[in-house]
Formats: structure tokens, sequence, C-alpha cells
């Protein structure tokens, strides 16, 4: 590991003496790179210089502990010594974590697709519910949200809605509530007051680009009709929606959003995309099994993530056990606790199964 460090060490510098050099101001495509590449190394490089300087330290302080002979000299070097010694594993497990290989997927932009699952108009509402909730959650991270396509139903749900969220970190903060997410409460269309379960069901899937995916407009077949919704201006007036049919896939888009269809056209390419990168992705984690059990769920949609039990003000992420009594906060979009919580179950997770290899 150690190793490892030092190298990285090594190319932070080389990194820095490129930076510096005047010649790069004509080449901003590289000084980007580079610049992003510093980005990266940087925290690594931060702890891993704090790390040596913790640990000669603790060398120093050995040494001088043998020679002193002052009494409360030698309180002195032993308090700093124990808080030294306090700080290297702290710092040993960080410089892992900063290690374990990154998704590269992390720092992209999202598209969030939730469907209405068992439990008819109910399941409507509650997706209608969980489209809220992430809307509220982009807006306290700053993020932008921009709606895709939308089919609602007659009561107020939304059978299905695609939206983007945009943001730096977007996909690592979200990737984990890809599946089915299950709601227990007394629909509003109940009248004897009995509690129902519903379902929807939520995709994840960061925003790819056109070197990630090659599509061949040969493949795909445009309709256009017109826009339909709550009014305004275009609306049932032009035919500006745009339906997409990837035919390979037979995977379907319906983009209504903006009053031009060339943008609607747009949009729809680049749901598509991130739909066929998608599969491609699923397809690779299939194929390495391994990898795939290593993950605290980022993707499977047929797998039950959590529970919302309106009763009990109760929501309960079933990957981890974890269970949390503020139902209320967390559909307003408060879900920090649950998606920190995740991360660092996923984190401990990988270096346990990293520390297994190097055994």
């Amino acid at each position: 590991m150690f190793d490892r460090l030092d190298d990285i060490l090594i190319r932070f510098e080389e990194l820095l003496h490129e930076l510096g050099d005047p010649v790069l101001t004509s080449d901003p495509e590289k000084f980007r790179r580079l610049m992003k590449e510093q980005a990266e190394l940087a925290p690594l490089v931060e702890t891993y210089t704090q790390y040596k300087k913790t640990k000669k330290s603790i060398e120093e302080n050995l040494e001088l502990l043998e020679e002193e002979r002052d009494e409360e000299m030698r309180e002195l070097l032993k308090e700093d010594l124990a808080e030294a010694k306090k700080q290297m594993p702290e710092l040993e497990k960080e410089l892992k974590l900063l290690l374990l290989p990154k998704d590269p997927n992390d720092e992209k932009n999202v598209f969030v697709e939730i469907r209405a699952g068992a439990g008819g108009d109910e399941a409507a509402l509650f997706a209608a519910d969980l489209f809220r909730m992430y809307s509220r959650f982009a807006e306290r991270n700053r993020w932008k949200s921009e709606l895709i396509s939308v089919n609602e139903s007659g009561i107020g749900g939304m059978k299905e809605v695609v939206f983007m969220i945009s943001g730096q970190g977007a996909y690592s903060r979200l990737k984990y509530e890809s599946g089915v997410h299950r709601v227990q409460r007394v629909p509003e269309t109940e009248s004897g007051g009995r509690i129902h379960t519903s379902t929807a069901t939520v995709a994840i899937m960061p925003e790819a680009e056109d070197v990630d995916v090659v599509i061949d407009m040969n493949d795909c077949k445009f309709d256009v009709f017109r826009a339909s919704g709550n009014g305004g201006q275009c609306v049932n007036t032009t035919d500006s929606a745009v339906r997409l049919t990837h035919i390979p896939t037979g995977i379907v888009i319906s983009c209504q959003d903006e009053k031009s269809q060339l943008k609607n056209k747009d949009k729809a390419l680049k749901v598509l995309r991130a739909k066929l990168f998608e599969l491609e992705t699923a397809k690779k984690q299939d194929e390495q099994a391994k990898y795939r059990r290593s993950q605290i769920g980022t993707g499977d949609r047929s797998e039950k993530i959590r529970t919302y039990n309106f009763p009990q003000s109760r929501v309960t992420d079933h990957r981890i056990k974890l269970t949390l009594y503020k139902l209320d906060a967390i559909m307003d979009g408060d879900l920090f606790e649950l998606i920190d919580s995740l991360t660092a179950a996923d984190q401990a997770e990988k270096l346990s199964n990293m520390e297994n290899q190097t055994m």
C-alpha cells in the first residue's frame, strides 16, 4: 500500500510541475485534464502527508523519551505520543478508503425514473411522493432538477415520471436509491381506514456521454404528437412532443416537457443513451458476480430496498437494516442520514473485501 502511496506522491509533484508550465495555457483540454487529476489526488496526498508527519512525530517522541530525564517533560512527551498513536489507525483507515477504486460515474448527473408498481392509484400517489422527495433532496444539495416526461393519474399521482438531476456528485449520492420502494399507509381513496401496502420502482441512471454509448440513428424511430398536460402555451396546439423507439431493445421514451420538438428529441436521446449505458453496465456487473455481491444494492430494480411506514412514522432500509423514525423529514428530502449510512456500509464492505484479498 505504501509503495503505491509513494508513487502517488511522485505523480502529484509531477502534476504541480506540469501545471506550472506556461506552455500549458495553449492547450486548454490538457490543462483541464491535469487539473482534474490533481483535484482527485489532493485528498489522498494530504492524508498521506499527515500520516507520515504523525509517524515521524511518534519516532521522535520515542527517541526523546529515552534521553529525557525531567519528569515534567517526560509527561508532555507521553501525552504527545499517546495522541499521535491514537491518530495513526484513523489515518490508516482514511488512506485505505481513499485508495478504494473510484466509481467512474460518481461525478455524473443522473436520470431518475420512477414507476408506480403494485397498488393501483395509491402506487401512483406514492410515485408522486417519491418524485417530490428526490426533488427536495436535489434542492437541499443545490442541484438542478429538470422534468423529462410524466404520465399522470387522474387523482394527482404519477404512473411514471422521468427527470434529470444535475449537480456535482449527483450519482455518487443517489446511486443506492435504485430498487423497489414500499409504502404502508391508509390511502386517500380508502374509506374504511385500512392500511394498504403499495410499491414503486426507482431507477437511477448516470448521464452517458457520446463516448460512453454510440447510438445508430438508423435504429431509432421518432413519432411526434401533441403534448398534453395542465394547459399553457403550445400544449394541445402543436406537434411538439416526441416519442422515441429504439428498435433493437424496444425501449420507448416520450418527451413533451419542452415547447420545441427539437429540444424534446434531444432530451429523449439523452435518456436513451443513459438507459443503454445502464443495460451495458448491468451486463458487465452480472459477468462480475463477485464484484456485484460487494455492492450495497446499486441497480437491481427488483430488489426491495426500503419501506416507508406512515402510521409509525418509520423508514427502514432493508439492505443495511437501518430504521429511522423521521418519515416526514425524509419525505421532505432529508435523505442525508440514509445515504451517508449506505455509503459507509458500502465502503466497509469494500474495505473488508480488499483486506481479504491481500491476506
